[in-house]
């Protein structure tokens, strides 16, 4: 160590990049496991989660690849399908929105060029991934669907595609977000609540972490749950599917989850049309035109194509032109394709030097940092690439911005040490449930005026605020109790507001809607299966508008408190009793079950739900959409989907959820087969050490 001091002291030394390199790659390789298997192999769990042993990494990335096949094979092409801009070609017309959006952004051709900056290591285990991935097609063909394999094969180029089109293209900004802007809030409606307990605030000593991302039952937005261990990883979590590494994910040391932050990466800019170009600083430019063919397949299994005119100003591309006007879209990190590699050696990191220096890079374009260790370290990072904006508040760049000035067109990128960002705050805790970082743990940790009024808005949603409040009931916070918080359904819209609405309606009710109150009166404030209350409250919420109901507004000196009392108690009367009239025509009785009318449904699964709208409060959240044909029943299809609580004990102790089990693919015993333990509020063990997965061992695969 006296020469590497010396070395670095020398101002000349121009070698202080590798040297780092060098020590990250030896630190992490001190995880190495005793005996390092002399092949690859997947030990797959009875709840189908396969645990990777590689003999190197190459190893690890090529049987990922072929168990993700394994598990969501059909699911995994048609996403990669999507991500070449190649979808109604393969499947017909139904995926022509699809196929412009991705090209008009130009996914594809971005994907080939992000794969020659991969450094030549890591495009070695992309090449890996997509080659497990092909060696799965070729093996089990009868096994995938007829109507994917045109996709095969699948290239490591793929593989970026997809992820550009899903961290990009779809958490960032997705069309509807851009169609809506100025109209309604463009932020993203994906969600997640995650914590992390100092040692000071656990009754063990030890930290804790929890990861509960919301996402979509479906789609590119499944989860899936993995083990990956080779002689410098030795990684557990979940990753989306089609995705080469875990992107929640903890080992022996740390761990870290994400939520979607409350962040604005991209802008929507308004250009003012003239002579077949666009004006711009006083000038007028022309735009930057190319045509593609779009082919779509036919019913009768021809090809017939059309053109796709993309057009580009300074901005980016044009998404509408309509009465001598257009709209350009800006996305930030459209030059950083470092995302997976630094996926990657965050999970290999074995403290929080090491891991930061691996965020430091910036190359992940979005998502809150929550991150916890061994050695008793808790971090929140309002993780991302803010631009560096000239003007204006977050509300600002929310609406359409000028395109006619350089003045409004942001080109730079917020460092790191710019970043809200807080390590080990005196209350021992911290919080995010996609709310800004100003409310991550109390007293304030983070304080908003140090930072420009674009970086965040200044507000705390009701699950936030539920959140916080179970952090601060309990000076020291079990294992069990942690785990029995994330479970909890209180409704905290129901704490705030049925102490006015309760004697508003016994004032200005009419006979409906004193009985309704009476029931209201006697719930106990739960989403619980049995809980009777909660959907006749829940459907007079829906009616209601959050943003007017309340008389008092949200307030920054009362986070908690805040927003609170009726604006017109009279309204909110007369909707109750409209919304009683309709509850009691639909299911027969005002004090109906939430678990009879919210159900969890999934592949043959059918079980009473609990657990409701974010937006309500609820923490253990769950959103719902008509079920079927059934008036006034619905099914759970976004909210909780993997889940872990880890405490950095000696061993880690773990359990987890993966709420629709580990697997999409048709005829896996591992569809839906984790909703029963959802229904119960539990969540599973999890297996790290191999003679615990041998313990419950399914299947293994060799290489």
């Amino acid at each position: 160590m006296y020469y590497v001091r010396r070395i670095f002291k020398r101002k000349s030394f121009r070698l202080f990049p590798f040297l780092l390199a060098l020590l990250f790659i030896l630190a992490v390789g001190s995880q190495s496991y005793s005996s390092p298997p002399k092949s690859t192999e997947i030990l797959w769990d009875t709840y189908g989660v396969p645990h990777i042993y590689g003999k190197d990494n190459k190893g690890i990335f090529n049987a990922f690849g072929w168990a993700q096949m394994h598990s969501h094979g059909n699911l995994l092409l048609r996403l990669y399908g999507q991500g070449r801009g190649r979808a109604a070609e393969y499947w017909g017309d139904k995926y022509l929105d699809s196929d412009r959006w991705v090209l008009t952004m130009g996914v594809p051709e971005r994907a080939r060029s992000w794969y020659w900056a991969q450094s030549p290591t890591f495009r070695s285990y992309l090449d890996a991934f997509a080659s497990g991935i092909n060696a799965y097609a070729q093996e089990h063909s009868d096994l995938i669907d007829d109507s994917v394999e045109v996709v095969l094969p699948v290239k490591a180029e793929d593989v970026l595609a997809h992820l550009m089109r899903v961290i990009y293209f779809t958490f960032i900004v997705d069309p509807d977000q851009v169609a809506s802007v100025g109209v309604d809030n463009k932020q993203p409606k994906a969600g997640s609540n995650g914590w992390a307990i100092a040692p000071k605030h656990s009754a063990s000593g030890k930290a804790m972490l929890l990861a509960n991302p919301h996402l979509p039952w479906s789609d590119l937005f499944l989860w899936y749950e993995a083990q990956l261990t080779s002689p410098n990883i030795n990684a557990y979590g979940a990753t989306l599917v089609g995705v080469p590494v875990l992107a929640i994910a903890f080992n022996d040391n740390l761990g870290w989850t994400h939520t979607v932050n409350a962040y604005d990466g991209w802008d929507v800019y308004e250009l003012k049309l003239a002579d077949q170009g666009y004006r711009f600083d006083d000038k007028i430019y022309p735009f930057e035109t190319k045509t593609l063919s779009l082919k779509v397949k036919q019913k009768d299994g021809t090809l017939s194509e059309q053109p796709l005119v993309i057009k580009s100003s300074v901005h980016g591309p044009v998404v509408k032109e309509k009465d001598g006007k257009a709209l350009a879209l800006r996305v930030v990190g459209q030059d950083r394709p470092g995302v997976l590699e630094q996926w990657w050696d965050m999970a290999r990191s074995q403290n929080l030097t090491q891991f930061e220096s691996v965020l430091q890079r910036l190359q992940l374009p979005m998502f809150t940092v929550m991150y916890a260790d061994r050695d008793g370290h808790i971090m929140h990072l309002f993780n991302g690439l803010v631009p560096i904006r000239s003007q204006g508040d977050f509300k600002y760049w929310q609406g359409i911005i000028p395109g006619d000035t350089s003045k409004t067109l942001w080109t730079k990128i917020h460092s790191y040490r710019d970043l809200p960002r807080i390590v080990d705050p005196a209350s021992g805790w911290l919080q995010n449930a996609n709310d800004p970082p100003w409310t991550t743990t109390f007293p304030v940790a983070i304080k908003s005026d140090k930072y420009p009024p674009y970086m965040s808005p200044h507000e705390m949603n009701f699950r936030a605020q539920r959140s916080a409040k179970m952090l601060l009931k309990d000076k020291k916070i079990s294992f069990k109790k942690m785990i029995a918080y994330k479970h909890s359904t209180r409704m905290e819209l129901a704490d705030r507001l049925l102490d006015d609405l309760i004697p508003a309606a016994q004032k200005y009710g009419q006979e409906l809607a004193k009985q309704a109150v009476q029931i209201l009166a006697t719930w106990d404030r739960q989403t619980n299966a049995d809980s009777r209350g909660a959907v006749l409250f829940a459907a007079w919420a829906e009616e209601i508008d959050l943003d007017k109901v309340f008389s008092k507004p949200w307030n920054q000196k009362f986070p908690l408190t805040t927003p609170d009392g009726l604006a017109n108690p009279q309204s909110a009367v007369a909707t109750l009793q409209s919304v009683a009239a309709k509850v009691k025509k639909t299911y027969g009785a005002l004090d109906i079950s939430w678990g009879e009318v919210y159900r969890l449904k999934y592949g043959n699964v059918n079980l009473p739900a609990n657990g409701g709208n974010g937006e309500l409060g609820i923490f253990r959240t769950l959103y719902f959409a008509p079920l079927g044909s059934e008036d006034g029943h619905f099914q759970a299809v976004a909210g909780d989907s993997f889940v872990a609580a880890i405490e950095f004990s000696n061993p880690v102790k773990a359990m987890a959820l993966t709420s629709y089990g580990n697997a999409s693919q048709p005829g896996s015993p591992h569809i839906g087969e984790q909703l029963q333990m959802f229904a119960h509020k539990q969540l599973r063990p999890v297996w790290r050490d191999r003679k615990d997965i041998q313990a419950h061992l399914a299947e293994r695969t060799a290489f």
